[in-house]
């Protein structure tokens, strides 16, 4: 049986709505199949629902849009508890203009400045339906919508932002990084740990529950 996965995760990141999708033998119940999954399962690992998906269903082709949060916190000592859950930056960012370079990554472009790898990906072309930050304390939260995502795409957003709002950029340069193409151009790679993979959404209504990123 071979399954397949929405949206790949990199070692150390997170996922709060993953979604997978296999071709059984034969009929099978959704309940019973979650819960031989979840008896299965490492305890990290869970599985919030199951459902019979139509015929030609896949769990990454037929994904409509995909949505990833990344925590930033800015406490100056670090927690036991988040640490392991968001990227502590200590000290002050000026979230405005971060908030004003992220505006510029919104619609449809080519993000091959924030690429891992070129040619990992066959197009480096995405919509980015949304784009935020969201303060709360001393956290800072980075919610991105896209049709679709490249390798460490996110990360090196975050990383790049975080040059703005550190005071070495100007909030107009991830425009110019943006239009240059060239991942020398950005910024360093944020930490895998601070990044989820919320939520993955498609046409139709298979999946009622939604991943939260809360803070």
């Amino acid at each position: 049986m071979r399954l397949t996965g929405a949206s790949r995760t990199d070692a150390g990141v997170h996922a709060l709505g993953q979604v997978a999708s296999f071709r059984a033998e034969k009929p099978l119940a959704p309940a019973v199949v979650q819960a031989a999954l979840n008896a299965t399962l490492p305890r990290d690992v869970r599985v919030l629902g199951a459902c019979a998906a139509p015929e030609g269903f896949d769990a990454r082709r037929s994904a409509r849009l995909k949505r990833y949060g990344y925590l930033i916190s800015r406490a100056g000592v670090g927690s036991p508890f988040l640490d392991r859950y968001a990227w502590r930056v200590p000290g002050p960012l000026d979230v405005a203009a971060m908030c004003r370079a992220l505006g510029t990554c919104r619609g449809k472009h080519d993000f091959a400045a924030f690429q891992a790898a070129a040619g990992r990906d066959r197009m480096p072309v995405c919509t980015v339906y949304s784009a935020r930050l969201v303060e709360r304390g001393p956290l800072l939260g980075l919610v991105v919508s896209a049709d679709a995502f490249l390798h460490h795409m996110v990360r090196n957003l975050v990383g790049t932002l975080l040059e703005v709002g550190r005071g070495r950029r100007p909030a107009e340069w991830v425009a110019e990084v943006l239009a240059g193409r060239d991942r020398r151009l950005a910024g360093p790679t944020a930490p895998a740990h601070g990044l989820f993979l919320v939520r993955v959404r498609y046409r139709i209504g298979l999946f009622p529950g939604r991943g939260r990123l809360a803070f």
